[in-house]
């Protein structure tokens, strides 16, 4: 066999233990999934009346604006999890193990990132899923939800090598789970939630740059056909950049440990 099929292969098998993982542990999937949902019912059902008045509309309108973020939210939230999973197998010797076996040294982390990113799709599936039912309604054709699916896809991965790196950097499991916590709080403070333009100047200034704004004006106007602009060449950019300095960056740290 080739190098690059004996990797694959490898890469295949580090993935399988990493979706039974999961299924041995479904508490973690539901609660990463559970915790965006309540924040989507809280704002629709809460918040959604006046917030929804805010933007123009009611609260079958701000169901449809509040989408994009709490997707965005979805997929942050679920790098908790893998962060965690990763500083465990570094703290429990059994990277340790694997070193000693002839596998690609590669196949461990694309392992963690491929079961990760299967497991925020079907999150993101569920939220859409529970979004439909409340009153979301979107416009998108099938090409419009095929480029929304493969920006969010691309995010996914992106936001998963950063959340690897940071497990591989934590000293402990319950370090990792705090280290990507900040990025739950970024749809707050972009345009997840309100306009940006209703924030005040410097912090419109941050909500307005910052890089997860971009990819939910992106989601939304794909979905909900408002206007995009050159949303979506920045939030393209926006993820590959972070993917890339993300994977270079896991793996120095994991090629160092």
């Amino acid at each position: 066999m080739s190098t690059l099929t004996l990797s694959m292969r490898d890469s295949a098998t580090m993935t399988r233990r990493q979706l039974k993982r999961l299924l041995r542990y479904p508490s973690m999937t539901v609660q990463l999934i559970i915790t965006p949902v309540i924040i989507l019912l809280l704002f629709v059902y809460v918040f959604g009346g006046t917030l929804g008045h805010g933007i123009g509309g009611g609260r079958h309108t701000y169901v449809n604006y509040v989408i994009p973020g709490i997707l965005l939210m979805a997929a942050a939230t679920a790098a908790t999890g893998t962060a965690v999973m990763v500083a465990t197998d570094m703290t429990e010797g059994i990277i340790a193990r694997f070193r000693t076996m002839r596998i690609s040294r590669a196949s461990v982390l694309t392992g963690h990132v491929v079961a990760s990113v299967i497991q925020q799709l079907l999150g993101m599936a569920v939220v859409i899923g529970i979004a439909l039912a409340i009153g979301f309604r979107p416009k998108a054709t099938a090409a419009e939800w095929l480029e929304a699916a493969g920006l969010l896809t691309l995010f996914v991965v992106a936001i998963t090598w950063l959340s690897v790196a940071l497990g591989l950097k934590s000293s402990t499991p319950e370090a990792a789970s705090n280290a990507p916590m900040p990025l739950v709080f970024l749809p707050f403070l972009g345009s997840g939630f309100v306009p940006t333009d209703s924030m005040p100047t410097a912090l419109r200034w941050f909500a307005e740059y910052q890089p997860f704004t971009p990819i939910m004006q992106t989601v939304r106007g794909l979905l909900l056909g408002t206007p995009i602009g050159n949303n979506a060449a920045i939030a393209t950019a926006w993820c590959a950049g972070i993917a890339a300095v993300s994977y270079l960056w896991a793996k120095k740290t994991f090629n160092k440990a």
